[in-house]
């Protein structure tokens, strides 16, 4: 049984396997990317092999974070109970970041006896520029399942923007004041009400403000031998971190599962969305270079053309080429029925678009059929530009049908087709299939009896 406003270990068993099954999945999604995707998004697929695996060893990761002088690596040190060898361990974070186990702090999850509790080292927030600092916060939320933020002394600026935006990454943050030993109780007291009860009175609750003691200063002992003669040495303290070890083990203990399966789960969504945006970004630019590479050959193919009205046909057949090789880049197949479909669907929503072509077309092959192919090099840049820009339009609106999981996207496919058409700077657009065609000619004059 369990209390009103406790959850059942059944559901954060099944939130955990859940969580392990959302990374395997995205891991799956990058697999299967192209070769340029996963080349792009080879550091996010090294952290969702190392986030599986931390989910399968049951491993809680501690972030220590704060500026350099606080004494953070002396609170690893505390905490351990020895000098810590500090080990990267994590290849596809922030390279100086270091990972040390916490063998003996007590802790396992429950179901998972060999798990392991570490501290992860960032590096000082004070070393680092804004926006480097933003993303080791933002680094440090999407890895830590539990995150210390470590002062010396009141909050300075850096470290109040830096603790706000851990805070809203929704990971629990345990404030240490640091250093203790420094300050008067009268001390303490003043600074432990502005930090706790004035700075983050909104944002933190009053246990999470631990005090500690890392690496006390040196005190004078007085030491009396056996002979009854005193001396005097300078010895350091004791660390004192057993507040803050006890507050840890206390959040551990009772979400220490749950909030594995939180960070994980959220973490997949962010690798999840961060796949989808390489994906619309990386096919946008090839579906982009691709339309521009069907509309110019289909330009300078259409000009170069002598025989009247034979480049609409050989015209239509670079069109349906066109989409058939922008499914590929979507990994969506489609046959050349298909996408004839699709192009006559946009051409009857073109509109005037087409009719344009048809009537440049037209016009062009009769004047070639009159000149005997002589009038090409008249009609070429006229037609081929018009042909290149027919092409460029259906080539953009095949784009976004598929972009669009082959749909229309809740649109129909003429106001598509019109919302392109005034998104594209036309005269822009037909001057560059000109000089495409132009310079095609000009370096080709077999292309052209009369050049």
């Amino acid at each position: 049984m369990t209390g009103p406003n406790e959850t059942d270990p059944r559901d954060i068993d099944r939130q955990y396997r859940d969580a392990m099954d959302a990374v395997q999945r995205v891991l799956t999604e990058v697999g299967r990317c192209t070769v340029d995707e996963r080349a792009e998004l080879s550091r996010d697929a090294i952290q969702l092999r190392q986030m599986l695996k931390k989910l399968r060893d049951g491993r809680v990761d501690i972030v220590v974070f704060g500026e350099i002088s606080t004494g953070k690596s002396a609170m690893i040190n505390a905490l351990i109970g020895e000098e810590a060898a500090s080990v990267s361990a994590e290849g596809g974070w922030t390279r100086e970041s270091w990972l040390v186990a916490w063998d003996k702090c007590g802790y396992h999850i429950p179901g998972l006896a060999d798990s392991k509790v570490a501290l992860i080292d960032t590096p000082g927030i004070n070393e680092v520029e804004g926006d480097t600092r933003a993303q080791l916060a933002r680094d440090a939320a999407a890895h830590g399942d539990l995150i210390l933020f470590v002062t010396d002394s009141d909050l300075n600026l850096t470290e109040y923007e830096s603790l706000q935006q851990l805070i809203q990454m929704n990971r629990p943050v345990i404030v240490v004041l640091n250093k203790r030993d420094l300050y008067s109780q009268q001390e303490l007291d003043e600074l432990v009400s502005g930090i706790r009860d004035e700075r983050l009175a909104d944002m933190l609750g009053p246990q999470d403000l631990v005090l500690t003691s890392a690496d006390p200063r040196k005190i004078e002992y007085v030491i009396e031998e056996e002979d009854g003669k005193t001396h005097t040495e300078l010895r350091a303290p004791a660390p004192d971190t057993e507040a803050l070890r006890a507050r840890i083990l206390d959040v551990l203990g009772r979400d220490g599962k749950a909030l594995l399966a939180l960070n994980a789960a959220m973490f997949a969504s962010d690798k999840s969305d961060k796949v989808a945006s390489v994906k619309i970004k990386m096919r946008d630019r090839t579906s982009s270079r691709l339309i521009w590479t069907y509309a110019a050959s289909k330009a300078v193919a259409t000009a170069a053309n002598p025989v009247p009205l034979l480049d609409i046909f050989g015209g239509t057949l670079v069109d349906a080429s066109q989409v058939v090789a922008l499914g590929k880049v979507y990994d969506i197949k489609l046959s050349k029925r298909n996408a004839a479909s699709l192009i006559k669907a946009v051409v009857m929503a073109a509109g005037w678009v087409t009719l344009s072509q048809v009537a440049t077309h037209l016009g062009a092959g009769l004047l070639k059929g009159l000149t005997a192919g002589t009038g090409t090099l008249i009609t070429a840049p006229v037609q081929g530009a018009a042909a290149g820009y027919g092409s460029y339009i259906v080539g953009q609106a095949a784009k976004y049908y598929l972009e669009h999981g082959a749909s229309w996207g809740g649109k129909s496919p003429k106001a598509v087709v019109a919302s392109i058409i005034a998104n594209t700077d036309k005269d822009s657009v037909i001057q560059k299939l000109k000089d495409e065609v132009k310079n095609k000619l000009r370096r080709n004059p077999h292309a052209n009896p009369g050049m």
